[in-house]
């Protein structure tokens, strides 16, 4: 696809960290790469937090995207979750950074909405859009369909993000 811009969907998570890379052109889809990330489980959150570093700029430097999109955390009854929580989302947030990719972010309801039209969606739901949306996608995980959802809602808004950010910097 000429004029194409590859985009990097990562959904956030300590356990279970989801990433999709899509490429948009217009209002053209397609799909390139999914897959999820499982750091272990157990042991130090220094390590596990470095595991997950470690994959994700592994995925940056192999699909090498222009841009990138992170769902927002929702905010969680455990305050001790939703801070380790905010750990993994800070990691997702700053490899691409580092990468000099450029990212935002998005609400999980906004996904949803994007992608299946209801901002309560079900993981069934948006799984079974990300695959009328990319035929040809192979998430495995729902991790992986929901980094895809967050992948598929930037392109669908980046245009106006952008616009929107050149207004303001006038």
């Amino acid at each position: 696809m000429l004029g194409a811009v590859r985009i990097l969907g990562i959904d956030p998570g300590l356990r279970h960290t989801g990433w999709g890379v899509i490429e948009a052109e217009g209002a053209r889809l397609a799909y390139v790469a999914s897959g999820a990330i499982h750091p272990p489980a157990d042991g130090d959150l220094a390590l596990r937090l470095r595991a997950l570093h470690e994959a994700l700029a592994a995925v940056v430097a192999a699909h090498e995207p222009d841009e990138a999109a992170v769902e927002e955390t929702f905010v969680n009854r455990d305050p001790q979750s939703a801070l380790k929580l905010g750990h993994a989302r800070g990691v997702a947030l700053v490899v691409p950074a580092l990468a000099g990719v450029e990212v935002s972010e998005y609400s999980a309801n906004l996904v949803k909405k994007t992608v299946v039209g209801a901002g309560h969606a079900a993981k069934a739901q948006i799984a079974m859009m990300v695959k009328v949306l990319l035929p040809r996608s192979d998430a495995r995980t729902n991790d992986a369909a929901d980094a895809l959802a967050v992948a598929i809602c930037h392109a669908q808004h980046r245009g106006a993000r952008k616009r929107e950010a050149m207004l303001l910097s006038k």
